[in-house]
């Protein structure tokens, strides 16, 4: 694809991600995301054949956006624990700042309207922060019988309802803040017993 198509591309990514971020996918219509993208709809249609097609891309840009923000984090030396508190961070300052987003997650919450199975990305992170667990109990950072994929999956669950409720209570305005005493409720449960 030639570099223009391509800008063309994320262009109308970008702007249906505002879109739908804004009044959701069943208010969204495709006027709306090409003035909003700044293009005709000629040059939407031959990106993508469908509203559905394009909040599909629209999960998919987010994804390849937290994955790559995400990917740093995970590589860095920091210790096990302390990445995975980190990566919630990371995507607690994503949902404030990042358009595709904030318009990817809104959609996956209403993923049921366009019949689309969403479920990748919750796993992909599933297997990381299950995978960060495991090497954090190596580290003796958690306590050793911790069941670290029951505990991925309730922290990814946890994350989800924490910025889900701060979405509809402040407009995600203290999601950063809530992040935070979720892990101070979370830590004590993590955290080795104290030696006798």
């Amino acid at each position: 694809m030639q570099q223009r198509a391509k800008d063309t591309r994320l262009s109308v990514i970008e702007g249906a991600a505002r879109v739908f971020a804004e009044i959701g996918y069943g208010n969204a219509s495709l006027t709306d995301i090409t003035k909003r993208a700044g293009v005709t709809k000629g040059a939407l249609y031959f990106h993508f054949t469908s509203k559905r097609d394009l909040a599909l891309a629209v999960i998919e840009e987010q994804h390849a956006i937290v994955l790559a923000a995400g990917s740093e984090i995970v590589a860095s030396g920091a210790p096990a624990l302390d990445r995975l508190i980190g990566l919630c961070r990371m995507f607690g300052q994503q949902l404030l700042d990042e358009p595709v987003v904030q318009g990817g997650i809104r959609l996956t919450f209403e993923a049921s309207a366009f019949d689309a199975d969403v479920s990748g990305p919750y796993q992909d992170w599933i297997n990381t922060a299950e995978q960060l667990l495991r090497q954090a109990a190596e580290d003796g950072a958690v306590r050793p019988e911790l069941d670290a994929a029951a505990f991925a999956r309730y922290l990814v669950a946890s994350f989800t309802g924490v910025q889900m409720v701060s979405e509809v209570l402040t407009s995600r305005e203290d999601v950063l803040p809530r992040i935070e005493q979720m892990w101070e409720f979370m830590l004590p449960a993590l955290r080795p017993a104290p030696a006798k």
